[in-house]
């Protein structure tokens, strides 16, 4: 399958899905950065949108924790696995070399890039397509309890630990990318139980993706 039929959009200008494909590492003055930094703002609205019509009844706070699940960087990264596009991404030679085309980070930036693209090209419509096509499957697993991880893993460690020094500590580990957008790299740690690491546009969300990388270990 060409890329253009995973994306289920043919460009009237390639060039347009060049850009949204390349990296900054590869081209400092023609990355995707821009790009990046529109599709974020269309993936949000139709996340929102289809967060909206399909839970009538739920609080804006349900719905807004619903809404980071399927936002964050680790989902976009799904999509851009599930949509091939990590053969296609134009990297340094470096970079390529080191992983790049594996790293989380880099594939989410890609697919908000490519969002754009297809929004700019094809229109809002083509743009949805293909988020409805790639996100199915994480709409379709969101869970009922979506209760901030951080506080949830809290409750476990006082559960389960005598005093505060076996609570959970938080330490930026990394941050890459421009000013505009971000990555973050967390680890957290409880004293016996080994450390996990999240990623994420802001602490605040790294330190949510660490809690619930963590919880998923200890709560299988």
């Amino acid at each position: 399958m060409t890329l253009e039929a995973s994306l289920g959009h043919v460009f009237r200008d390639s060039a347009l899905l060049e850009r949204a494909l390349t990296h900054a590492s590869a081209s400092a003055t023609a990355s995707n950065e821009r790009l990046e930094f529109l599709g974020d703002r269309v993936l949000g609205l139709v996340i929102a949108e289809k967060l909206h019509n399909l839970y009538p009844d739920a609080p804006e706070g349900a719905l807004a924790l619903k809404f980071n699940a399927l936002a964050r960087g680790e989902a976009c990264a799904a999509a851009a696995d599930d949509a091939g596009l990590a053969d296609h991404v134009i990297l340094a030679a470096s970079e390529a070399a080191s992983g790049g085309r594996r790293k989380g980070a880099i594939l989410a930036g890609v697919c908000e890039a490519v969002i754009a693209a297809l929004y700019i090209d094809g229109g809002f419509e083509v743009a949805r397509a293909f988020i409805e096509r790639y996100w199915a499957n994480a709409f379709a697993s969101l869970s009922d309890d979506l209760r901030d991880a951080k506080t949830t893993l809290q409750e476990w460690a006082q559960g389960r630990t005598r005093g505060p020094r076996d609570a959970p500590v938080y330490r930026l580990v990394g941050r890459e990318g421009p000013d505009h957008a971000p990555r973050f790299a967390v680890e957290v740690s409880i004293a016996g139980q080994g450390a996990e690491i999240g990623q994420g546009s802001s602490k605040r969300e790294a330190e949510q993706a660490a809690a619930r990388a963590m919880l998923a270990r200890l709560q299988p």
